[in-house]
This record gives structure tokens, C-alpha cells and sequence, in this order.
């Protein structure tokens, strides 16, 4: 039982995947027996997948027609942002406090890392791995998951519009003010900066539709 739970988390985490970087376009059919051939996972752990990812708001499934990739659209977009904005500020206020001294360790590393970026085809990924590095960092599992799913719901929408953004690099390199106020413990700042940086890429993105 622990294997074939472990064996659909890597399927959930691949399909994901797929989805967000639009691999999987939005409105695609999910064809069960080629992911499965593709990733190499037999068909239950790829049908447990299927159904989070359902749960998570990436699939949409239709009695007798299948599974299909989410749709994307604007009105989802105010939608995330509003829940994202509140949470994301929250996460970095509680990161600020609760992070331990090898956490505060990886987030000067991803400090450093994100100091030293300026190459477009990597950023987003960055931006990616700081929000999910802050996520874990709160220490609060339930907050976590929420943030999670809707970070994913977002990043398709970053995916969609990326190369006609052309501020993804300020917007991306915002995060380092986040990053340096919760290395500082000022719970507030790092609240804040991590709130505008939402509504900063809810603008973007609304900049382009």
C-alpha cells in the first residue's frame, strides 16, 4: 500500500508537471495508457494522480468523456490572486519566525542564487522553488497545501504569458526582498513585500488579455 502511495505521488508530481509548463495544453485530454507508457507507471498510480490533480483544480473530469487539462481564464486569475495574496503574506510572516537555522541556511542560498540570475529561461522556475521554500518554511502544513494548489493554478498562467512579459525579471527578483526580510525575522516587512508580490504578478498577467 505505502508503495503504490509513494509510486502515484511521483505520477501526481509528473503530470503536474506537464500541466503547469503547458505540456499538456489547457482543454487537452488526458490520455491515461500514454502517461502511463510515457512516465513509466502503471495505470493505478496514474489514475489516483488523475483524480488529485481533479481535486486541485488542473483536471476536469466528465462522466463517460474522460479527463481533460483545466481550462484558463482571467476570471480564475482574480480568483487565486485574492486567496494567494492573503496566504502567500501569511507564509512569509510566519517563515520569518518559525524557519529553523538550516532553513534560514537554504534561504540564503536561494538569496544568493536568485542575486547572481538574470537568465529568463530559469527564472520562473526560481521563483517557483522560493515560494514552495517559504511554504514549508511556515510550518503549517494546512497552509501549505492551500498554497500549493494555488501556486500551481498560477504558474500556468505565468507559463501561458511568459514571453510576452516583459517585467518577469523585476517581478522575479522582488522575491529577494522577501527572502532578506524573513532572513531578518521582520515578520511585517516580509508580509507585505511577499502581498505586493502577488498583486504585482496579478498586474502582469492582466497586461496581457
Amino acid at each position: 500500500m505505502a508503495g503504490n502511495r509513494l509510486l502515484s505521488d511521483q505520477a501526481f508530481d509528473a503530470i503536474r508537471d506537464k500541466i503547469v509548463t503547458l505540456d499538456l495544453a489547457p482543454g487537452a485530454p488526458i490520455e491515461e495508457d500514454k502517461l502511463a507508457a510515457e512516465l513509466g507507471f502503471g495505470r493505478t498510480p496514474i489514475r489516483e494522480a488523475v483524480k488529485r490533480l481533479a481535486y486541485g483544480r488542473l483536471v476536469v473530469i466528465y462522466p463517460r468523456s474522460g479527463s481533460f487539462v483545466a481550462d484558463l481564464n482571467l476570471t480564475d486569475l482574480k480568483a487565486v490572486c485574492d486567496v494567494r495574496e492573503r496566504l502567500e503574506g501569511l507564509a512569509a510572516e510566519r517563515a520569518a519566525t518559525e524557519a529553523s537555522y538550516e532553513e534560514r541556511q537554504e534561504l540564503q542560498e536561494l538569496l544568493k542564487v536568485l542575486d547572481e540570475t538574470s537568465d529568463a529561461s530559469v527564472l520562473l522556475e526560481l521563483d517557483v522553488d522560493v515560494h514552495r521554500a517559504i511554504y514549508r518554511m511556515s510550518h503549517n502544513p494546512y497552509l501549505l497545501d492551500a498554497l500549493t494548489q494555488n501556486l500551481d493554478l498560477s504558474v500556468r498562467m505565468w507559463n501561458l504569458a511568459r514571453e510576452r512579459l516583459p517585467d518577469l525579471n523585476h517581478h522575479v527578483h522582488t522575491q529577494s526582498e522577501v527572502l532578506q526580510a524573513i532572513l531578518d525575522r521582520n515578520g511585517d516587512l516580509a508580509r507585505q513585500l511577499s502581498e505586493a508580490h502577488v498583486r504585482d504578478f496579478e498586474n502582469g498577467i492582466r497586461a496581457m488579455f
